[in-house]
């Protein structure tokens, strides 16, 4: 089997021999170079392409997220940040999710940095692991590898249930996405006018993450887009993100509809969970409600898009063309989950169509 080939980009010279050790020690990857800036990793990479880039943020000559941004422009590649800049939610990790960084992994901060790096080996190999799968702006056959350990469906959340749904005249959309998923997420909520269905989002971030990121699309986009709390109402013009590290469902009060933020286990080795949010949808909204999948890694939201889907909703997902990682909604279309598979560029639309 084809090793994934790993170029690490660190002005540290100690942090470069840390990743490389930590990274060549896995079977499956094979680390064919390290450079201390963007500009000596071009001239590797005339040489020999890399299926991943490990990159810091803070260098000389050129920094990281302008590396990111051109690189993407240019001839996009898996990109995974390791930097002490993008710990807990920090603005420079929301700059490059944006730009196209498809996974993100925390540097440890001063002391001890060799040992703490160590420590962080199985994170940064997951994370490589999982960029190496992704194909920005290309076709992305391969499903995520089936995990060693048992996952939890919806069940361990909220029980499923065959209860009808009234009509009522608000319409949601429930959005579920993952990896690439901050880049769709910002076409399609960008091109939302003003008065626009409410939105509940689930897009897996680490904790914090989620907060700055709802901030910058709020400065973009003409609906207002915010991190969820518990009981915020969903309302026209409203967009709402769960919260990383917690479970979101949308719950209903007469005919109004809110969102309950809750701890929980790990659903498809998430939390919070695209299956436990289309649940509740399906459950509380019924045919109300559009679903959409877009692009993202495994296959958390296709059942849970089924469920909305045999609720009486209208359900959608992102065609094979435009998804980053082509995963969620392809487990979507095999269930039968899905009415339509669209464009990126049609999802807005559609949105205001069902609207």
């Amino acid at each position: 089997m084809k090793k994934t080939s790993v170029l690490v980009i660190d002005d540290s010279a100690v942090v470069r021999q840390v990743l490389t050790d930590v990274l060549d020690g896995h079977a499956g990857i094979e680390v064919i170079g390290a450079a201390l800036d963007p500009i000596f990793a071009l001239e590797k990479m005339k040489k020999q392409w890399p299926d991943v880039i490990v990159l810091d943020v803070e260098m000389p000559r050129m920094d990281g997220i302008t590396f990111l941004k051109k690189l993407m422009a240019e001839r996009p590649t898996p990109v995974v940040i390791c930097s002490s800049l993008t710990q807990k939610g920090s603005e420079t990790a929301v700059q490059a999710l944006a730009a196209g960084a498809v996974g993100i992994v925390p540097k440890p901060g001063i002391g001890n940095r060799r040992a703490a790096l160590a420590d962080a080996a199985s994170d940064l190999i997951q994370a490589v692991k999982a960029a190496a799968r992704a194909r920005p702006q290309q076709l992305v056959p391969k499903a995520a590898p089936v995990p060693a350990q048992p996952r939890l469906n919806a069940d361990a959340v909220l029980p499923a249930t065959e209860h009808a749904m009234a009509q009522t005249t608000e319409r949601i959309v429930a959005i579920g996405t993952s990896t690439g998923g901050t880049q769709a997420l910002e076409a399609v909520l960008t091109a939302l006018p003003a008065v626009s269905p409410g939105i509940v989002i689930v897009q897996h971030m680490p904790e914090k993450f989620t907060a700055s990121f709802a901030a910058r699309l709020d400065s973009l986009c003409r609906i207002e887009v915010r991190e969820a709390k518990n009981g915020d109402r969903v309302m026209p013009g409203r967009a709402l993100i769960a919260p990383g590290g917690r479970h979101m469902l949308l719950k209903r009060n007469g005919a109004q509809y809110h969102v309950e933020i809750i701890d929980g286990p790990l659903v498809n080795r998430h939390r919070p969970s695209v299956d436990v949010l289309f649940r509740s949808v399906a459950k509380y909204a019924g045919r109300n409600a559009l679903g959409i999948i877009m692009t993202g890694m495994g296959d958390d939201g296709a059942r849970g898009l089924k469920e909305m889907h045999d609720s009486g909703a209208a359900t959608v997902a992102q065609d094979e063309a435009t998804s980053v990682v082509y995963g969620m909604p392809r487990e979507a279309v095999k269930l039968g989950a899905v009415d339509h598979s669209l464009p990126l560029g049609a999802i807005a639309l559609e949105v205001m169509k069902y609207a």
